[in-house]
């Protein structure tokens, strides 16, 4: 797996109550675990740090989607399902830019 893969996991509510399958973005690949942040397509939730997607056949989306970045997890590789598609260059560095003002790098 590598920066910008789109995979089916297995993501955890956030207030740890259950999961469900869904695809994710990966942002570090930490060896046995990864990091990633989910994939939602309720797009009336958008906030500043999200990345909006439309399908294409390279990042594998049936429908218009949102990278909820400020949804991040560490999780087991186990928990990866498989390979969906991937971002484009162009969605990486906006991906970037996101997450350094999510994280108040700027």
């Amino acid at each position: 797996m590598a920066k910008g893969d789109i995979v089916l996991v297995t993501f955890p509510f956030t207030d740890l109550s259950g999961s469900k399958l869904r695809p994710a973005v990966m942002l570090i690949d930490g060896g046995e675990d990864f990091t990633a942040c989910f994939i939602t397509t309720r797009l009336h939730w958008q906030e500043e740090t999200d990345l909006y997607l439309e399908p294409t056949s390279l990042n594998g989306l049936k429908r218009p989607s949102l990278v909820r970045i400020s949804k991040l997890a560490t999780l087991d590789k186990a928990m990866a399902r498989g390979l969906l598609g991937q971002l484009t260059g162009a969605e990486i560095k906006e991906l970037d830019k996101k997450l350094k003002v999510l994280l108040k790098l700027h």
